[in-house]
């Protein structure tokens, strides 16, 4: 697996105006979570996302949902913007990219060229999901199942019984009261040693941490939610947090 080395170099870079004073700390390794659902590691100069679902709009369609068919386009601007402000040099997206297996043949023209073009500007690895298990060449990038950074594993669906680790595929959001509201959001859920990012695309919604697809993924319940406000990110610890 690539990049298993900490890269001997200094990076200095400035952080989303929204979470200067937001880090996750896993295994020792320090990572920016941004509003969008992005995760920056500094030490690698890699931006990571998950679960971006492109083409989720024409999936639906096709099936006679009828959603506006621009969700691609909103997630590639979301992570344009992204990119642009942590310029870094690899992207690496944790699987569940595309909406199934025909979403690229789906894509249009502008909307294709975007995504080659990421490949041509950075390092890009595509790790494979439940909904991508393949993709195209013509995409560019890499495709690969796991990647490393360093003792971390990169990978779509967490491991039971591993540790180090840092998945998509559950959507996870986080569910709280405040003056008397119930607020649900999309969050980033950690103990330490192992992530479970939130879903980057347009149309994704999210998943209870506390519900019963978690379980065994957080020993004994006790993790940290990173909510993602509108205008900051908000970290909660699991006993605050709401059941369905």
């Amino acid at each position: 697996m690539p990049f298993s080395p900490k890269p001997q170099t200094s990076l200095s870079k400035k952080p989303c105006v929204c979470s200067d004073q937001v880090r996750i700390t896993l295994d020792g390794l320090e990572m920016i979570p941004d509003l969008t659902g992005a995760l920056f590691v500094p030490d690698y100069s890699a931006v990571l996302v998950a679960d971006m679902h492109f083409e989720k709009g024409s999936s639906r369609a096709h099936r006679g949902v009828h959603l506006p068919p621009y969700d691609t386009r909103s997630s590639l601007a979301a992570l344009k913007t992204v990119l642009a402000t942590y310029k870094p040099q690899r992207l690496i997206s944790l699987g569940d990219s595309f909406h199934d297996e025909r979403a690229p043949d789906r894509l249009a023209p502008d909307d294709f060229a975007a995504i080659r073009q990421l490949s041509d500007e950075m390092e890009v690895t595509w790790i494979t999901g439940n909904h991508d298990p393949a993709l195209s060449p013509m995409l560019g990038g890499k495709v690969m199942d796991e990647v490393a950074l360093g003792a971390i594993t990169l990978r779509h669906i967490p491991e039971l019984g591993t540790c180090g680790e840092v998945a998509g595929h559950l959507h996870p959001a986080g569910i709280v009261v405040q003056r008397g509201r119930r607020l649900r959001r999309k969050c980033f859920a950690s103990n330490g040693s192992r992530m479970i990012m939130p879903a980057f695309g347009a149309y994704t919604g999210g998943l209870n941490v506390k519900s019963a697809a978690f379980s065994g993924l957080f020993e004994g319940l006790r993790f940290s939610a990173w909510m993602l406000g509108r205008k900051a990110i908000h970290k909660v610890g699991s006993r605050s947090l709401l059941g369905e």
